[in-house]
C-alpha cells in the first residue's frame, strides 16, 4: 500500500476534482458522509455527547459538514470552531452556511475562552488541523488539545491528528491531539509509523473517499507500506526434484567468549528461513556448545580460542552474515576488514560488525554492494550521526544508503527498509521483541533468504515482514513480557503457513461457532 506525501495528496484532489467533474465541496462531503457512515455503524444512534472540534481550514470543514449528518440522524452532538485564524477556507464556509442553515450554531473559541465540559464517557471528534499544518499552534491551541487529552474521553481524529506535520516531527510534545483513534482518507500517512509521532495514532483505519484511480496507481511514492499482500509475490515455492544445494549454503559468522548464544539463534533462524545449508564460524570456544546443541548445523572453527582472529574461508557462492555476538577485539577488528576485502557478494552485517564500521568508517568503503546492515537505534546513530527528529533519520538513513549502496535496516516497532530512495514500512511485530536475541533471529532470517536467491531488498522486506509475523504468532502463547529470541524462531514456520491462510469467516449472529 501506498504512502503519499501531503502534496501528492493535495494533487489527488485536484486531478479527482477536474477528472470526475465534481466541485471541491462535493469531495468534502464525501469524506464527511465516509466518517459518519464509520460512526454509525458503530453507535447505531447512541445518545453519547459528541463533541466535534473543527478548524478553519479543510478538514475543520470536514467536521462541520460531519457534524450536519450527525443532527440529521438525531445524534447528541456540539459543535466547535476552533478560531486560530481569521483566515478561512472556501469550503469551510460553504459547510458552516449549511450548518447553520439547519439551525446549529456553533461555539467560536479563542484565546480568551472558556472550554467546554466534556465527561470521561462523552466522544471528542478532532477536526482542528490536517495534512497541511505548516507552523506551531498558538499556545491557547495547544492548552485546548491538552485539556482535551486531560478529559480521558474517546478521541477520534479526521485524517490525522491535529498538530503533526507530515513533513518534520514536533517541537513540544503537548502540541497534537493524542487519538484513539484516526480516520485517515485514502492511505494512511507515515506519521502513523514513526516513533516520535506514532503515538499520537493509537489505532488508525483508511477510509476510501473515491480519489481517482488513475492518480492513485500512476503515481509513485517513497514510502510503501508492506503487509501480506505486498510479501506474497516474494514467495518462492519449493520444486519436486530440488535438494539441498538448490537453497544455497549460509555461513554465520560471529560469537564471542559468552555470547555464542547470539549466533546459533541467527544459524538457527536461516536453517528455518529455509537455506539449504548452514555453517556457523566461530571461535573455538562455541565449537563444542554448537555441535552439541544445533545438530543440522556445520560448524568452522576458527583459530582464536575467545574470539574471532583470522577468518580464512573463501566467501564466493555463499550467503555471508557477520557480527553477532562477535566482539571488537583488534585482531577481530583486523581480520573483519580483511574479509570485507575478499568478500565478492552481498552480506548481511549486524551488531558488532555494525560497531566496527561506525568506529572505522573507512572500511564501508569496502562494503560489497547491496549488503544489508541491521542496525537499532544506537547502533544506527553510531553510523549516519546523531538526528533531530524521525523525519530527519530517514533523510539520513537515505543518504547513507544511496552512498554505499546498501539496504538499511532501521529497526523498530514499525522497521524500515531503506533502498535506492524508497523506504518500505513493516507492519507485524510487538512490543514484545524488544528482547534480547530477536535481532540476531532477524539477520538469519534475512541471510537465509538470500541464500535462496532473493535479491538483497526482497530478502529484507520479506525477512522483516516474517520475523514481526513469526513474533505476533509467539506472543500469543507467552504474552509480551515472556517472549523470548528462541520463541520467535520456533514460530518461523507458523509464519510462513499464515502467508496462506484464509481470513477467519465470523460465526452468524446469535451462535457461538462451535460445530
Amino acid at each position: 500500500m501506498k504512502i503519499f506525501s501531503a502534496q501528492q495528496i493535495y494533487a489527488a484532489d485536484k486531478f479527482t476534482i477536474e477528472k470526475q467533474g465534481i466541485s471541491s465541496d462535493a469531495l468534502m462531503e464525501r469524506a464527511a458522509i465516509q466518517i459518519f457512515d464509520w460512526i454509525h455503524t458503530r453507535m447505531q444512534g447512541a445518545q453519547v455527547k459528541i463533541h466535534l472540534f473543527c478548524g478553519i481550514g479543510n478538514n475543520g470543514g470536514d467536521g462541520i459538514a460531519l457534524a450536519r449528518h450527525l443532527q440529521e440522524h438525531g445524534y447528541n452532538i456540539a459543535v466547535y470552531v476552533v478560531n486560530y485564524s481569521k483566515t478561512r477556507s472556501k469550503d469551510f464556509l460553504i459547510n458552516l452556511e449549511r450548518l447553520k442553515d439547519r439551525k446549529i450554531w456553533p461555539e467560536f473559541l479563542d484565546s480568551d475562552c472558556t472550554f467546554p465540559e466534556i465527561g470521561r464517557d462523552d466522544i471528542i471528534v478532532d477536526a482542528i488541523f490536517g495534512i497541511g499544518l505548516n507552523r506551531p499552534p498558538d499556545p491557547w491551541v495547544v492548552k485546548l488539545m491538552r485539556y482535551l487529552h486531560e478529559t480521558e474521553a474517546f478521541t477520534l481524529s479526521v485524517d490525522v491528528p491535529s498538530g503533526l506535520y507530515m513533513d518534520r516531527g514536533l517541537v513540544q510534545a503537548e502540541a497534537a491531539v493524542r487519538a484513539n483513534y484516526v480516520l485517515s482518507f485514502q492511505a494512511p500517512k507515515l506519521v502513523f509509523f514513526l516513533p516520535q509521532t506514532g503515538i499520537y495514532s493509537n489505532q488508525w483505519e483508511i477510509l476510501d473517499i473515491g480519489l481517482d484511480q488513475e492518480y492513485l496507481t500512476g503515481t509513485e511514492t517513497i514510502y510503501e507500506l508492506i503487509g501480506k499482500n505486498e510479501v506474497l509475490p516474494i514467495y518462492r515455492p519449493r520444486e519436486k526434484f530440488s535438494h539441498k544445494g538448490t537453497y544455497g549454503h549460509s555461513y554465520i559468522v560471529g560469537g564471542s567468549h559468552g555470547k555464542i548464544g547470539a549466533v546459533h539463534l541467527a544459524a538457527k533462524a536461516c536453517l528455518k528461513t529455509g537455506s539449504g545449508l548452514v555453517t556457523v564460524y566461530v571461535p573455538k570456544c562455541g565449537l563444542v556448545p554448537l555441535q552439541t546443541n544445533f545438530p543440522e548445523a556445520m560448524v568452522h572453527a576458527d583459530t582464536g580460542e575467545t574470539h574471532i582472529s583470522d577468518i580464512q574461508f573463501d566467501p564466493d557462492g555463499k550467503t555471508v552474515a557477520i557480527g553477532v555476538g562477535m566482539g571488537k577485539d583488534a585482531t577481530t577488528v583486523k581480520t573483519f576488514s580483511e574479509f570485507l576485502t575478499k568478500a565478492k557478494g552481498p552480506m548481511v552485517i549486524d551488531a558488532d560488525g555494525l560497531n566496527i564500521l561506525s568506529e572505522n568508517k573507512a572500511l564501508l568503503k569496502k562494503l560489497p554492494k547491496d549488503s544489508v546492515l541491521t542496525p537499532h537505534p544506537k547502533e544506527l546513530e553510531r553510523l549516519i550521526g546523531k538526528w533531530k527528529d524521525d523525519f530527519d533519520k530517514l533523510k539520513k538513513g537515505h543518504a547513507f544508503s544511496q552512498k554505499h549502496q546498501c539496504v538499511l535496516i532501521i529497526k523498530g516497532a514499525h522497521t524500515i527498509s531503506l533502498y535506492q530512495g524508497r523506504g518500505y514500512v513493516n507492519t507485524t511485530g510487538n512490543p514484545g521483541m524488544a528482547t534480547a536475541g530477536s535481532g540476531d533471529v532477524l539477520t538469519g532470517m534475512i541471510s537465509g533468504l538470500m541464500a535462496q536467491g532473493h535479491r538483497a531488498l526482497e530478502a529484507s522486506i520479506f525477512g522483516v515482514y516474517l520475523h514481526g509475523r513469526a513474533g505476533d504468532i509467539a506472543v500469543e502463547e507467552s504474552g509480551y513480557q515472556a517472549l523470548v529470541a528462541s520463541n520467535i524462531v520456533d514460530a518461523i514456520g507458523k509464519a510462513f503457513l499464515d502467508l496462506f491462510a484464509l481470513p477467519e469467516t465470523p460465526a452468524p449472529e446469535g451462535e457461538d461457532g462451535d460445530p
